[in-house]
């Protein structure tokens, strides 16, 4: 019999990280009864109640063979660093941390048979922790957030920068068109993450794609059927390790309840009941992810195009961080305020304002038609399970691209924007475009038409997506072959 492995698990901080890192955590030791996984957990110094429950969740709910470390927050002073100058500086610092927490695991373990440790699986931008697996002697693999088609983005401005003395950042503002691999119409410059044109050294995510190719693999929270070109086309880059598509990755319904407590539970259980009362297909959600928030003015745009749409509507809706303070939105007190007059009353019969969502369970449920997103990555997917087609509007990170790759490359999603038009991380809220109620109302529109092709072709990728994950799917054989390689 050969013997128990283990597997240090390293995901960023933040929420969408580490749930996608535990559910693929429990996804392989659900698979293989010889894994041990420990998750090391890093807390940012401005992370909010709601990080610190979903953390103490996902430390409850996981199984006997998947156990959580917290390690130390170190006492470095990031103010006035830019966001990816923030975030490697923050994980670079917690190398000795890590170190100390492996180190105590391999001495101080009490598991019968004891596991010998096979790997590191670290988040996508943990790649300077690839340096402390080489000291225990063990190869990394990469847990890989984002997409496919994201991925291939990064290897070739990692080649062009290589090869070519081509640094993406020289052509912020262009209005030209990269030519990628990994898609099949040409991304325009501006559908791309304000952090690409960020002048520093190293240059933001050339070296961490620089450090991929160091790793033993690739696990990617994507599927074959919905990204076929992109994930074939990786192999166009060289030598880069093998990539292991094991998604989608989601967050269980039932873990709706656990995460923010007793409070939590009991707003979902009144928006789940409201739901209920609403017809198949007929209720819009607008949901905009942890990080999601908008100034006064757009949030009267969105009310206007709402009420003007004549759909049902369930609208999470959050009070944007204080100036200047690093944190995230909150839940208002009372968003009447900043409403536009009289629209709770005039929209009582068809529409619901509330605070934080509890976004599986709503997307489960037959109520909800359409979904008008930030296309954050899980989100996307999440969407694509339930069968329910998007509205896009990104706000930060890459979920421009997202936008973009939904609508434009694979023709499952409806557009209101695939811009950001503003500095999510640099300007707050006052650099934010506003839409207008005409352009959100058209999408609101286009998103909720019952019979359209985009509906159709979401519905059946939904069906894809679920058979990925069944016993002889590509999702299901990927992570065979990714065990394979824990247990050569």
């Amino acid at each position: 019999m050969k013997r128990a492995a283990e597997l240090v698990f390293i995901p960023c901080a933040g929420v969408g990280h580490l749930i996608s890192a535990v559910e693929t955590a429990k996804l392989l030791v659900s698979r293989d009864d010889r894994l041990f996984i420990t998750v090391v957990v890093m807390k940012t110094p401005f992370d909010s109640k709601g990080n610190d429950a979903c953390i103490e969740y996902c430390i409850t709910q996981a199984s006997d063979r998947i156990k959580f470390v917290n390690v130390a927050q170190p006492d470095v002073d990031f103010i006035n660093m830019t966001r990816s100058g923030f975030r490697n500086s923050f994980i670079e610092s917690h190398k000795p941390y890590v170190r100390d927490a492996v180190t105590e695991l391999l001495t101080g373990s009490s598991k019968s048979p004891t596991p010998q440790l096979a790997g590191f699986v670290i988040d996508m931008f943990c790649t300077t922790m690839i340096d402390v697996a080489n000291e225990f002697g063990v190869p990394t693999y990469i847990f890989f957030t984002c997409n496919a088609g994201f991925l291939g983005l990064l290897f070739h401005l990692q080649m062009i920068h290589d090869e070519y003395d081509v640094d993406i950042a020289d052509l912020k503002d262009s209005d030209s068109e990269l030519i990628l691999p990994s898609f099949v119409n040409p991304v325009p410059i501006k559908s791309l993450s304000s952090v690409f044109f960020e002048k520093e050294e190293p240059i933001p995510f050339v070296s961490h794609a620089r450090r991929f190719r160091e790793t033993k693999g690739i696990l990617i929270n994507t599927f074959s059927d919905l990204e076929p070109h992109a994930l074939r086309s990786l192999d166009s880059y060289g030598n880069i390790p093998p990539v292991f598509p094991v998604g989608p990755l989601l967050k269980e319904e039932s873990d709706d309840n656990n995460l923010g407590g007793s409070d939590q539970a009991l707003q979902k259980s009144e928006i789940l009941k409201w739901l209920d009362d609403r017809l198949p297909s007929s209720v819009v959600f607008l949901c905009f992810g942890s990080m999601g928030s908008f100034g006064e003015d757009q949030v009267k745009e969105i009310a206007c195009a709402l009420e003007q749409s004549g759909h049902s509507f369930l609208w999470s809706i959050r009070c944007p961080p204080p100036k200047e303070k690093i944190t995230h939105p909150s839940d208002y007190a009372d968003p009447t305020a900043i409403l536009p007059d009289g629209f709770l009353q005039r929209t009582a019969g068809i529409g619901k304002v509330i605070g934080w969502a509890p976004q599986v369970a709503v997307l489960a449920h037959p109520a909800v038609g359409g979904f008008v997103s930030h296309c954050g990555w899980n989100s996307v997917l999440e969407s694509v399970w339930f069968g329910v087609p998007i509205a896009t509007w990104p706000m930060y990170s890459e979920q421009q691209m997202n936008a973009f790759e939904m609508v434009v490359e694979l023709e499952l999603a409806v557009k209101i924007s695939v811009e950001y038009g503003w500095d999510f991380y640099n300007t707050g809220l006052e650099g934010q475009m506003v839409l207008s109620a005409q352009e959100i109302e058209r999408g609101i529109r286009e998103v909720m038409e019952h019979d359209s092709d985009t509906r159709k072709r979401v519905k059946e990728m939904s069906a894809m997506s679920k058979k990925a994950l069944m016993d002889g799917g590509s999702s299901y054989s990927s992570l065979g072959l990714f065990l394979d390689q824990i247990f050569l």
